[in-house]
């Protein structure tokens, strides 16, 4: 029998200062029991509330809207009880392999013959439309793991027992799109406002068909349900910047997951660190959830008083099996009859944790008290077929409550089959523009980020430019242009570990946003790879600009032109290949050491420090997958490949050997000598050394400096795909 409380009157809109507006202070909290027989007061839906705003802001008024708590009706479900939702699980039982573990930061863990360790143990109940079912117990009890087998993040192979909705089992791909999953940890931008953060979660969420008007109406009542008026316009903060208190960013998280209405809404201690002010807000909210016509199922640690009286069902774990299963009114009865009655004034679940810790202190444990909960439950709650008595498929009640407002995430209300229902709400070129859209804000708000790195790259050019300040054409001119090319295109790719934390910064809120299918894998690497390149133009603009003239280097307009490309190619390659390792590794740390260290294998194969003619065979294979190589190569020709261009001529055959401390006349004799020997006449001007011998001599014959530079732009998009399965594979968000 659900438990309400609270005024059905209009609640008046919050004086200054007043930071919990969705009940009066003064009036105190009443429960009241209705009959499932009476006639249903019916509480507006979100969608209901939607319309509100929208006719107030149709109506051609052009007055400020005031904004005020909506009315909201606590009397009942708004769904009609002939056919409410009943979320049914039997016999969960879920085991895990435990003792000495390899780990591997790429890929996971792994057990060899090691013991298991049940997590969960036969779990049966059920959680109905309307009501707040909890998972308590004390820490390593099962009730995260209990969430986590409802919400689908177990693996099907790994989990035993079955889990349906109105007796029909649940297939992932449709649980995915009536349900939203809300995680321990809030995980927001931090520079994003409240009302920008609902605005984003509802552009993913909500279809294209809904115009932005009607998706930011649907934010505005969201942000007055959520009771977040006063803080709309705040960041959401962090560590380095104040932002909104944690009880408000506790319901922001909460919001974020339930724009789009869902049926079913799991969170994982939602109440977790925060005051008991706090806490007692962010489950009133979700009662409100419940009302409008959800399921909540949620964990949490040791509830208040105050917010035990919200709660509908529930089930108390120890070790992973069912000490208690049934409503709060109960407890009393139950542990009376078990031998252990509650003091009259005493918190009941208070009572009930306690000694769930006493007995599993003792040898015994909580046996008996969970064989006494079976027997109990067996005594109580004779087996029913409620779930068998409605008429309606699953698909047609979710369709029905479709029609009521409910998951407004492009549902249709005349489906037919399970794969009517949509897997995501837009299409990814919509995903695209949100992503970018909200990548660039974030940006925006941080152009410390960009700064930093455009002055790595600026004083890199300025050192650059000033230590090779007008190359000669002299072979000490070429070994110096040598040395400039290698820095130079390794400095570009060493700039580009800044991206590391910028994934592994994100990693968790892609996990929780794609888990639910908020947007595509592909939409994600698309848009990050779009938007990352204006940057990167402006970097390689700056840089190629600051170092061509100021070297010296040769080919004028069109050779400026190839070497800003080969350097934007550059970044682009290291970009995408940082971007790479972010989604192999896990730790930023981690993640820079291998990053340094790939490098700086890159650039020993590269063909710098010893040509590729005079690398062993067993490690030319490196040589070839070593991204400096290419553009290393591509500016090496664009300067050298030049064939009226001389870089040793006459005497300067005998700079860089013992005998370029000889005089000017010796040289000249040694010049003659050897024009009588070669039979060719080698003045002081004679031409010795092209570019092209240049660049034979270093082992750069067998590639154009254009295919050069389309295999660097190739490695670019080999990394985007690389890290695309990375993504892929690695994102799953299921426990194995």
């Amino acid at each position: 029998m659900s438990r309400v409380g609270g005024s059905t009157k209009s609640l008046a809109k919050p004086m200054a200062g007043d930071d919990f507006p969705f009940f009066k202070q003064n009036q105190p909290f009443e429960l009241q029991q209705y009959p499932r027989t009476e006639k249903p007061v019916v509480s507006r839906t979100l969608a209901e509330l939607l319309m509100r705003v929208e006719d107030a802001n149709s109506s051609g008024d052009n007055t400020p809207i005031d904004h005020r708590v909506l009315e909201i009706s606590y009397s009942c479900s708004s769904v009609p009880t002939s056919h409410p939702f009943v979320l049914s699980f039997n016999n969960l039982t879920y085991s895990v392999k435990v003792g000495k573990k390899l780990e591997l930061p790429c890929f996971g863990n792994g057990a060899l013959d090691s013991p298991e360790k049940i997590l969960l143990n036969d779990i049966s109940g059920e959680a109905r439309e309307g009501e707040i079912m909890a998972v308590l117990g004390a820490s390593g009890s099962g009730k995260s793991t209990l969430i986590d087998a409802l919400a689908d993040r177990i693996a099907k192979e790994s989990l035993k027992g079955t889990v349906t909705l109105n007796g029909e089992i649940l297939e992932s791909r449709l649980l995915k799109v009536i349900s939203a999953y809300v995680m321990q940890d809030d995980l927001l931008f931090p520079m994003l406002t409240v009302e920008e953060t609902l605005m984003f979660s509802a552009e993913f969420r909500l279809p294209r068909s809904l115009s932005r008007r009607k998706k930011k109406a649907r934010v505005q009542a969201l942000i007055d349900q959520l009771g977040l008026r006063n803080a709309a316009n705040t960041v959401i903060g962090d560590e380095g910047h104040r932002g909104v208190s944690g009880g408000e960013r506790r319901r922001v998280s909460i919001g974020t997951d339930i724009i789009h209405d869902p049926i079913l809404l799991f969170l994982d201690e939602p109440t977790s660190g925060l005051d008991s002010t706090s806490a007692f807000m962010v489950v009133k909210v979700l009662q409100r959830i419940a009302l409008s016509g959800s399921i909540v199922i949620m964990s949490i640690h040791q509830p208040s008083y105050r917010i035990l009286s919200l709660l509908d069902r529930l089930i108390f774990l120890s070790h992973g099996n069912t000490v208690y299963g049934g409503t709060p009114a109960n407890l009393p009865e139950f542990f009376s009859e078990f031998g252990h009655p509650i003091p009259e004034n005493e918190n009941r679940t208070e009572f009930a944790l306690d000694l769930i810790r006493e007995l599993e202190e003792t040898p015994g444990g909580t046996s008996n008290l969970v064989e006494f909960n079976k027997s109990w439950q067996n005594r109580k709650n004779p087996r029913k077929q409620e779930s068998k008595n409605t008429n309606l498929s699953l698909k047609d009640a979710i369709s029905a409550s479709v029609s009521r407002g409910k998951l407004v995430s492009g549902a249709p209300c005349d489906s037919s089959s399970t794969s009517s229902f949509p897997t995501f709400a837009n299409p990814f070129w919509i995903e695209m523009i949100v992503i970018a859209k909200r990548s660039l804000t974030n940006s925006r708000r941080m152009p410390e980020l960009f700064g930093i790195r455009l002055g790595a790259v600026l004083v890199t050019g300025i050192i650059l430019a000033t230590m090779f300040w007008h190359l000669d054409n002299s072979p000490k001119g070429v070994q110096e242009r040598l040395g400039f090319f290698a820095f130079a295109m390794s400095t570009t790719f060493y700039t580009c570990a800044e991206a590391i934390p910028v994934f592994l910064q994100e990693r968790y809120i892609f996990m929780r946003e794609t888990a639910y299918n908020a947007y595509r894998r592909s939409s994600y690497v698309l848009s990050h790879s779009i938007i990352s390149l204006p940057s990167l133009i402006f970097l390689s603009l700056v840089f190629a600009a600051t170092t061509f003239w100021a070297v010296g280097l040769s080919g004028g307009s069109s050779g400026f032109f190839f070497f800003f490309l080969t350097i934007l190619a550059s970044f682009w390659a290291g970009s995408s290949f940082v971007t790479f390792l972010s989604g192999v590794v896990s730790h930023v740390m981690l993640g820079f050491t291998v990053v340094v260290a790939i490098l700086a294998y890159f650039l020993l194969f590269s063909g710098f420090f010893i040509s590729r003619d005079r690398i062993p065979p067993y490690w030319i294979w490196f040589h070839y997958i070593s991204l400096v190589k290419y553009p290393y190569e591509g500016v090496m020709q664009n300067e050298f490949d030049d064939s009226t261009k001389c870089f040793v001529r006459g005497v300067q055959m005998f700079d860089n050997t013992p005998l370029g401390a000889v005089p000017m006349a010796v040289k000249l004799k040694l010049l003659s000598s050897m024009s009588s020997a070669l039979g060719v006449n080698i003045t002081s001007n004679t031409c010795v050394t092209t570019g092209a011998d240049v660049l034979a001599q270093q082992g750069i014959t067998d590639l154009s400096k254009w295919n050069c530079l389309w295999i660097t732009v190739a490695w670019g998009f080999f990394f985007r795909v690389l890290f695309y399965f990375t993504l892929l594979l690695g994102s799953k968000n299921k426990r194995t």
